[in-house]
């Protein structure tokens, strides 16, 4: 090995410090995490700017790029930027200083923009070399007086220039602009406001020291997005803004405009904050191709500008408009969640910070800025009443000062002499000497006399404004006041006070009046009642479902979509399931089997579906009537039916061979009539069945000869019995309506009196159903529809069904095939 080698191996040895690599990288690690935390990713709470922002506006103050002046080259500015404070990539700059141009991202920009500089639909900013910038005048507040001594200076990255530590700011952008930062191990997440509400919450709080984070929310609603948008719930606001953490719910505004032409559409004019415009577009048009959002012809963005938002979604012809939008808002960013991080650095240590935290940070920096701005001002009038009083001394004594200037032989010989012959300083004497000769004029004299008190009641003014905390705040008061009036602006996004509740599958049904048709075979289906076509009594009817040869339909229901359904079997079982769980399906479809939505046991049947409205849940308790074939009766309370779990619950307990039949809310008062097949009808009091437990037996309702059943069992209200009477309708489809007066109250249990003549022509009866005597207007008149066991099906309305007395046949009510029925018989 050469000498030289092995110096160089002995220079390298001597330079390599040995250590443990666990705590090298522990430590190593903890300075790249604080660097990122410190001096990067986190703002600071008085002035609510990251490093990177703050060199940027900095550094266009230096350049003198001033509302008032010219544009400069963007380029030009991050070399600057870069070359003097910030040694990281020109990208991240450039991206940085765009972000304060951007209008849709930032609610108060700090730079005004010449050139492309993105769009709200994801358009990156022009290169930097294209576009221009210069401050605004917002900027120029955060700005101001920082040559006044009003913040800290430090070295700039290599000690060759000074950069603050922060900004004087008289604005607190901290929450005016909010911020979006990952650092290492914690992040921040503050949205934008609305200066004037803000400056009103620091005037109060400035008054108010002692005021809480609700106290201040009188007067900070919210978030204000610059993109607008609708915020829900106070009381999510308020948790955020007491803790610094929280979601709140956002959701675009939208609104449903009927056209002329009868279409409707959906016209979305704000949305929220950072959602990408363009991919929200991109988004509703891929679930439309996904089938995942249905009744959309049409979607366009008409933008013009941020404040004229408008994306247009045209319907198709049948759609339910507010059904379109709540799917909206379930699968695309229209709705979503902010969520609040409010961590902000104070002193150099992240913290999360409630609102009055930040506001009270805010408020002490400005009463700092202001108290060194009052000692600066005061050390410089001091300073010039110093120099403004030896210039009085010298012009009192002019001949003198002349003759002593001329006696010297130098500058320093006259400096040295007026200060001993005078009794001048140092910086007295200079002034002097420096001073014109047009100063001797009588006019100049007078000038410096005038100028020298003017000072001395303005040392007297400031040094009384650092005596009195007082004054100092109503300064910040004052400012604030003018910072208010300069820039306040209307608020963009709307406040909600209540909550919105989560958009459910039943959210994204419209809530409409539909059939569910049901068939001894357990198939079961819903469609729209347009679908059966309104025909005169004794005509055919049309073919409603395909059945099979063995199978009729049993049960025809008319409810809500949102409606809830308790399914009763002939086991007396009670299931539960929502009426939209059901398929919809066209007139003539066969539907599909209810084992798909409950859980039947093997050979059990359907007999009776009660549909529960939705405030049902909301009423006061109430009671259900149960009747079974065998004309047993039982009342329960509805409450215990009430959330049924999957696999079903007793709802009556049945002798062997008997079934549940109907299931009816019932109230104080009422009465019930049971019809039996062979013809025989009973009325009682509901008061003569006491309320029983879920699974108890029941008590005999009516006494039925052998071979017979009921066929009907329905409610009359109190006081209505002048206004009703009992439809009838038997296998050969004959039917009529009979008085209910004519059906007297008696004791429950017995054989009951004749409701109709039961012949071989009119067959056994297959319905009772209590309908209105008098018929109302055309539109809400009760219909009729009866199907027949081969599935024919004919609607008729009630009024065309005469009223006749207990022991006639009926009239011909529906016209049926040789060898068909009437199966069942529906009141829409």
């Amino acid at each position: 090995m050469s000498p030289k080698n092995k110096e160089e191996k002995q220079i390298v040895a001597h330079s390599t410090i040995p250590a443990p690599i666990i705590e090298e990288v522990r430590h190593s690690y903890l300075t790249y995490a604080m660097s990122v935390i410190v001096a990067r990713a986190l703002p600071d709470v008085r002035d609510g700017l990251k490093p990177v922002h703050r060199r940027v506006l900095y550094a266009m103050n230096e350049m003198g790029l001033f509302p008032q002046a010219r544009f400069r080259k963007s380029a030009a500015i991050v070399g600057d930027v870069l070359g003097k404070y910030h040694p990281h990539g020109d990208v991240a700059c450039y991206e940085a200083l765009a972000k304060l141009a951007q209008d849709f991202s930032t609610r108060y920009p700090l730079v005004l923009g010449q050139g492309n500089f993105g769009s709200i639909d994801g358009d990156s900013p022009a290169a930097m070399r294209y576009t221009e910038a210069k401050l605004s005048h917002l900027a120029t507040e955060l700005l101001r007086d920082i040559d006044k001594n009003t913040v800290n200076f430090v070295s700039n990255y290599d000690a060759t220039k000074r950069e603050p530590s922060v900004l004087p700011a008289r604005l607190p952008m901290v929450l005016l602009n909010g911020t979006l930062g990952i650092a290492v191990g914690m992040a921040t997440k503050i949205p934008p406001h609305n200066l004037g509400e803000v400056m009103d919450a620091l005037v109060y709080l400035a008054d108010n020291s002692d005021a809480t984070t609700e106290d201040l929310l009188k007067f900070v609603e919210g978030p204000d997005f610059p993109t607008g948008g609708i915020i829900f719930n106070k009381k999510d606001i308020q948790h955020a803004y007491s803790t610094g953490r929280g979601g709140v719910l956002v959701r675009g505004e939208a609104e449903i405009v009927e056209q002329k032409s009868g279409h409707s559409q959906i016209v979305i004019t704000s949305i929220p904050y950072q959602l990408n415009k363009a991919e929200l577009v991109m988004r509703i048009a891929d679930l439309v191709h996904e089938k995942r959002v249905e009744g959309i012809k049409d979607i366009r963005d008409e933008s013009t500008t941020l404040d004229d938002t408008r994306i247009v979604i045209d319907l198709k012809t049948g759609a339910f408009p507010q059904k379109v939008l709540n799917s909206l808002y379930k699968h695309t960013d229209l709705e979503t969640t902010f969520h609040f991080n409010m961590l902000a650095l104070s002193g150099g240590v992240p913290e999360t910070m409630s609102l009055k935290r930040i506001l009270g940070e805010f408020l002490e920096h400005r009463k700092e800025v202001v108290k060194r701005r009052t000692q600066f001002d005061l050390d410089r009038a001091r300073e010039r009443a110093h120099i403004l009083e030896g210039l009085k001394k010298a012009l009192d004594h002019i001949d003198e000062v002349i003759k002593t200037i001329k006696k010297s032989s130098d500058v320093g010989d006259a400096r040295k002499a007026l200060i001993e012959n005078f009794k001048l300083s140092e910086i007295q004497a200079t002034a002097i000497l420096e001073m014109k000769l047009q100063r001797l004029a009588a006019l100049e004299r007078k000038k410096i006399d005038n100028e020298l008190k003017a000072t001395q009641t303005l040392i007297e003014e400031l040094a009384d404004i650092l005596k009195s905390v007082a004054k100092i705040l109503a300064i910040v008061k004052t400012e604030f006041a003018e910072i208010r009036s300069k820039f306040a602006d209307a608020r963009r996004t709307k406040v909600v006070k209540g909550g919105v509740k989560e958009i459910t599958t039943e959210d994204l049904i419209p809530d409409e009046e539909t059939v569910l048709v049901l068939t001894r075979g357990g198939y079961v289906k819903r469609t729209r009642p347009e679908e059966y076509k309104r025909q005169k009594r004794g005509g055919v009817g049309v073919v409603d479902l395909d059945t099979k040869e063995e199978d009729f339909v049993t049960m025809l229901l008319a409810a809500s979509t949102h409606a809830d359904l308790l399914v009763f079997t002939d086991k007396g079982k009670v299931y539960q399931l929502k009426m939209y769980e059901i398929p919809e399906a066209k007139r003539a479809t066969k539907g599909k089997s209810i084992m798909n939505f409950i859980s039947l046991s093997e050979g059990e049947r359907v007999t009776s579906v009660l549909p529960l409205p939705k405030a049902s849940r909301e009423r006061e308790a109430f009671e259900l009537a149960m009747v079974t074939k065998r004309g047993i009766a039982k009342k329960v309370m509805a409450e215990k039916l009430f959330d049924v779990r999957r696999s079903g619950i007793i709802a009556i307990t049945l002798d062997k061979g008997d079934e549940l039949l109907a299931v009816f809310p019932v109230e104080k008062n009422d009465s019930i009539v049971l019809a039996s097949r062979g013809g025989q009808a009973i009325r009682f009091k509901e008061s003569d069945v006491r309320a029983m437990g879920r699974s108890a037996g029941g008590v005999r309702g009516m006494k039925l000869k052998p071979g017979d059943e009921i066929v009907g069992a329905e409610l009359v209200s109190k006081g209505t019995e002048d206004k009703f009477g009992l439809f009838v309708m038997s296998e050969n489809g004959l039917g009529k309506k009979t008085k209910i007066k004519e059906y007297k109250v008696q004791k429950r249990g017995g054989s009951g009196i004749k409701t109709a003549k039961v012949t071989n022509k009119t067959g056994k009866l297959v319905v009772a159903k209590v309908l209105p005597l008098t018929a109302g207007e055309p539109d809400t008149d009760e219909e009729l529809v009866a199907m027949s066991k081969q599935g024919q099906v004919i609607r008729v309305l009630s009024r065309e069904v005469p009223t006749l007395g207990r022991q006639t046949q009926g009239v011909r009510i529906m016209k049926l095939r040789p060898g068909d029925s009437v199966a069942s018989v529906e009141v829409l």
